[in-house]
């Protein structure tokens, strides 16, 4: 089974996440922010990912420790349950619209991170979630997956739009990287190993 289950508690958040990367996209979320609950939910529903996420972070600060906070975790249980990635495709791109926006994500689980965010958001905050933390957020997760991720904005203009078109074509993208190929025997790599 390609699952995995991470708590973390510091001082400023308790987080307990759990992924299942052959589900069908059922998905619990309860972060305390709204438009982030929004966004995991497209997440796990276009990369057919079971995700259960419950947060309790310092909102009465601000939502950066919650939002980076879950990447990290996030990124941890993707880490976890790829496992030692024998016959995983091992990446994967999608070109996702929605509307006006039109974004590229692109991922390779190979062991190194690295994030390439191009995203042009016009807004501040959508809701009580600050924008700015949209590239915290890919990250932690990248970081913590040990993954390359590139995030490219191709077109847009709404910023809702942007975000949650980044937040699927990730899914996307990481739903064609984790599948299995019969042809694959040990892991891609010419190294040997990931």
């Amino acid at each position: 089974m390609r699952e995995a289950s991470i708590k973390r508690k510091t001082k400023e958040t308790d987080i307990e996440l759990s992924i299942n990367l052959d589900g069908t996209g059922k998905c619990s979320v309860d972060t305390g922010i709204g438009f982030l609950d929004h966004m995991l939910e497209g997440f796990a529903k276009h990369g057919f990912f079971d995700l259960e996420v419950k947060v309790k972070g310092d909102l009465n600060v601000d939502g950066h420790h919650t939002v980076e906070d879950t990447g990290i975790v996030l990124g941890q249980a993707l880490k976890e349950a790829v496992g030692d990635k024998e016959g995983m495709k091992r990446f994967g791109f999608f070109i996702l619209p929605m509307d006006d926006a039109l974004i590229l994500s692109a991922v390779d689980f190979c062991g190194r991170p690295y994030l390439g965010f191009d995203l042009s958001i016009p807004a501040e905050t959508l809701g009580d979630f600050e924008t700015e933390l949209v590239r915290e957020f890919f990250y932690a997760v990248s970081y913590s997956a040990e993954m390359n991720l590139h995030l490219k904005q191709l077109d847009g203009i709404n910023s809702h739009h942007i975000i949650e078109a980044a937040f699927k074509a990730f899914a996307k993208a990481c739903d064609e990287a984790t599948k299995k190929d019969d042809r694959i025997s040990g892991v891609l790599s010419t190294k040997g190993k990931l």
